[in-house]
């Protein structure tokens, strides 16, 4: 696929973004939720081994190329690595899927009511070889805990200096600073967020263009505004700790939002079960999330 193919497929296709990007922090977890534990490596080469394999899989399925997922999320390690000898960003653009690279380094301590996002020195470098391997476009997380109308004017004013970098390299930043739903001020943080995004989009040039990546937001259609916005490209839809189902029945209240699960496009996959298993499972997921994603 050429850059105006996937921005193409992006922007109006039909059908859901895959987060495959756990990395260092959240491998062990995703492993354990496939039914590897942590008496399986010996090391952090041989763990990210196991999580590749897993994501190999995953692509490798016959239902990972139905046309529902447009996109994937790839850890730096997935990215630089192989599905069957063929570089993974080269073998999901054959399947017709979109490849992004998550490229933030984690958190930082909660400060403000937000966790901001940690330095990332190497921005620069990790672009650029996204660029070269043919990546489309790239992936960031902080949290929002709390309503402080300072801290999420920070958070959002980060992911956005962040965005603006990557812009530089022809890349499509996906924005993600996500609401905690478990915060018990999570309504009126949705609120402060949707005025600090709106604010900041309106200060990009016209010919710049993101993603957003947001938690379901307490009142269905709130981030409509964003969806409708001329520098937005797509808003996706974090799970953020809802089940399958759960993320499902909220993402279908919004109108405009496409999916982008991790933990509700793979809980219910085992590494003990059979290619024809493991195809059936994967694929009622994907089903299930592209028709609340279409809904």
């Amino acid at each position: 696929m050429t850059n105006e193919e996937m921005t193409a497929k992006i922007k109006v296709g039909s059908g859901f973004i895959a987060a495959l990007d756990q990395s260092g922090g959240s491998t062990p977890k995703a492993l354990a939720g496939y039914g590897v534990g942590e008496d399986a490596w010996g090391s952090e080469d041989e763990m990210f081994a196991l999580i590749h394999e897993m994501r190999s899989r995953i692509i490798k399925s016959p239902c990972f190329a139905n046309g529902k997922v447009l996109g994937a999320i790839l850890f730096e390690k997935t990215m630089e690595g192989q599905v069957d000898g063929v570089p993974t960003p080269q073998a999901l653009k054959e399947r017709g899927i979109v490849p992004f690279l998550k490229v933030d380094k984690g958190l930082e301590d909660e400060n403000d009511g937000v966790q901001l996002m940690k330095p990332i020195p190497n921005l620069d470098e990790q672009c650029e070889r996204a660029v070269e391997l043919g990546m489309f476009g790239t992936k960031m997380r902080s949290v929002i805990n709390l309503a402080d109308p300072s801290g999420i004017a920070t958070n959002v004013e980060q992911q956005f200096v962040f965005g603006r970098q990557i812009i530089d390299h022809g890349l499509v930043p996906i924005i993600e600073p996500e609401v905690n739903i478990k915060s018990p001020e999570r309504e009126a943080a949705d609120a402060i967020l949707l005025s600090e995004i709106g604010s900041q989009l309106d200060a990009l040039d016209s010919s710049q263009r993101v993603m957003l990546k947001l938690s379901l937001p307490v009142a269905p259609n709130l981030y409509a505004p964003l969806i409708a916005h001329p520098r937005i490209l797509r808003v996706v839809a974090l799970s953020g700790g809802y089940s399958t189902d759960e993320a499902c029945t909220e993402l279908a209240k919004n109108e405009g939002m496409i999916a982008s699960f991790s933990r509700g496009l793979l809980q219910d996959l085992r590494q003990t079960q059979s290619d024809e298993e493991f195809d059936s499972v994967l694929g009622a997921a994907i089903d299930q999330i592209h028709a609340a994603s279409m809904a």
